[in-house]
C-alpha cells in the first residue's frame, strides 16, 4: 500500500460522491429526521453501502475495459434497447438536475432574505456552465480540488448545525445499528423508499465508470489493473464515508430538534424570535412538514439567524457541486450512447439547457414555499430509473466474456 499512489488515484470517487450530497438527498435526510426521528438511519447506511458496491462495479468496468458504461452499452446492445436506455438515463439526469438547480435557487433566496425570487436563482445557477468550462480548461485535478473544497464547505456547515443542536448519541447509534422502525406507518415507509431513491443515483454509475478513465492504467498488465481497482475502491470508501457522515449530520439535527413537533410549536417559536417567516407555519396541531426552504427557516427560528444562513451556504455548496457533476454525466451519456463528437462547450450547453428549461418553468409558476411535492416525485422518478442502470452494470461486470473482449 502506498499513500502516494492513493493520492494519484484520488479524485474520481469524490466527484462521484457529490451525487450522495445533492439537495434531493439533503431534503430526503431532513424529512426522514422530522418524520421518523432517528429510526431510519439504518436505511441510509444500507443504501450507502449498496451504492458503494454498485460504484465499485462501475469503476471496475471503466478500469478493465477502458470504456465507460455508456460506450459499452453502445457496443453491446442493439439500436432499440440502446435508445431506450439512453432516454431513461437522460430522464434521470434531468430529474436530478431539477432538484439541484431548485436547491441552489432556494439557497440563494434564503441568503438574499427573499429578495431574489426562485426563478432569479435558477437563472444565476445557469452560470454553473461557464464556471464548469472555466475550471475544466485548467485540468481535471483543478476541478477535483474545487469539488473537494465544496465538500469541505458542506461538512463544516452541516457539522455546525450538528454541534449546535447536539443530537442524542445513544439514539443515533440505535438508529444506525438496529434495523427496526417501532410505531412506523405509511409516512415513515415513504421516507425509507425516498432515502433509497435519493442515495442511489442511476446516472452516477455512468459517471463513475467514465471518471476513472482519467488515470492512465496499462490494461495489458494485470497487476497494474488490480492495483488501480484497489486504490479506486479505497478512495470510493473514503469519499462515501465522508458523504455518509454529512447525511447523518442532517438527519440527526432534524430528528433531535423537530421530530413530533407541530405547526403551532414552530409558529410560536418563530413569532417569539421575530422571524419574518412565522406565517409559513399555520397555528394548528398538525405535524410539522419541512423541506429545504422551511428547514432553513425553522433552524433560524430555533437557533438564531446564523443557523439559517449557514444552512443556506451548505445547500448552495451542495447544489453548485451536484449541478456540475450532472453536467458531466450528461456529456458522457450523450457521447457514449449516440457516439457524438461535439465540442465540450456545445455538449455542456445542450445538456444544461435540457435540464434547466423545465426547472425554470417550475420556478416561475410554483411558490418557493410549496416545492416538497415536486422533490418527492423526483425521488420516485430516480427509483424507477434505477433498473436501467443496474441491468447493464450487473450484466457487463458479471460476464467474464464481455470484460475479456474489451480488455
Amino acid at each position: 500500500f502506498s499513500f502516494r499512489k492513493l493520492w494519484a488515484f484520488t479524485g474520481p470517487g469524490f466527484l462521484m460522491s457529490i451525487a450522495y450530497l445533492d439537495p434531493g438527498n439533503i431534503e430526503s435526510d431532513l424529512q426522514s429526521g422530522a418524520v421518523a426521528g432517528f429510526k431510519l438511519l439504518w436505511v441510509l447506511m444500507l443504501a450507502t453501502i449498496i451504492g458503494l458496491l454498485l460504484q465499485r462495479l462501475a469503476a471496475r468496468l471503466g478500469v478493465v475495459t477502458g470504456l465507460h458504461l455508456a460506450e459499452v452499452c453502445n457496443r453491446q446492445y442493439q439500436k432499440f434497447p440502446r435508445i431506450i436506455l439512453w432516454l431513461m438515463v437522460e430522464l434521470a439526469i434531468i430529474g436530478s438536475d431539477m432538484q439541484e438547480v431548485i436547491g441552489s435557487a432556494i439557497a440563494i433566496n434564503l441568503l438574499s432574505v427573499g429578495k431574489i425570487p426562485l426563478w432569479g436563482g435558477v437563472l444565476i445557477t445557469i452560470a454553473d456552465t461557464f464556471v464548469f468550462l472555466f475550471l475544466d480548461k485548467y485540468g481535471l485535478r483543478k476541478l477535483e480540488a474545487f469539488f473537494g473544497f465544496l465538500i469541505t464547505i458542506m461538512a463544516l456547515t452541516f457539522g455546525y448545525e450538528y454541534i449546535t443542536v447536539k443530537p442524542n448519541q445513544k439514539k443515533l447509534l440505535q438508529g444506525l445499528f438496529i434495523p427496526y422502525c417501532k410505531d412506523c406507518g405509511t409516512p415513515q415507509l415513504e421516507q425509507a423508499v425516498g432515502i433509497v431513491g435519493a442515495v442511489i443515483m442511476p446516472h452516477n454509475m455512468y459517471l463513475h465508470s467514465a471518471l476513472v478513465k482519467s488515470r492512465q492504467v496499462n490494461r495489458a498488465d494485470k497487476r497494474e489493473v488490480r492495483e488501480a481497482n484497489k486504490y479506486f475502491f479505497i478512495e470510493s470508501c473514503i469519499a462515501l464515508f465522508v458523504s455518509f457522515i454529512i447525511n447523518i449530520f442532517v438527519v440527526t439535527v432534524f430528528a433531535e430538534a423537530f421530530f413530533n413537533k407541530t405547526n403551532a410549536d414552530v409558529n410560536q417559536v418563530c413569532a417569539n424570535s421575530s422571524s419574518p417567516h412565522s406565517t409559513l407555519f399555520p397555528n394548528n396541531n398538525e405535524t410539522l412538514e419541512v423541506d429545504i426552504y422551511k428547514g432553513g427557516v425553522v433552524l433560524g427560528c430555533y437557533f438564531g439567524p446564523a443557523a439559517l444562513y449557514i444552512w443556506a451556504i451548505g445547500i448552495l455548496a451542495a447544489g453548485q457541486s451536484s449541478t456540475m457533476t450532472g453536467t458531466y454525466s450528461g456529456q458522457f451519456v450523450m457521447e457514449g450512447f449516440l457516439n457524438l463528437r461535439w465540442s465540450r462547450f456545445a455538449r455542456v450547453l445542450l445538456t444544461r439547457s435540457i435540464a434547466v428549461t423545465p426547472t425554470l418553468f417550475v420556478a416561475i409558476f410554483q411558490d418557493v414555499e410549496h416545492l416538497t411535492g415536486m422533490n418527492d416525485f423526483l425521488n420516485v422518478l430516480m427509483s424507477l430509473q434505477l433498473p436501467f442502470a443496474l441491468i447493464p452494470v450487473l450484466t457487463f461486470t458479471s460476464l467474464p466474456s464481455v470484460m475479456h473482449d474489451f480488455a
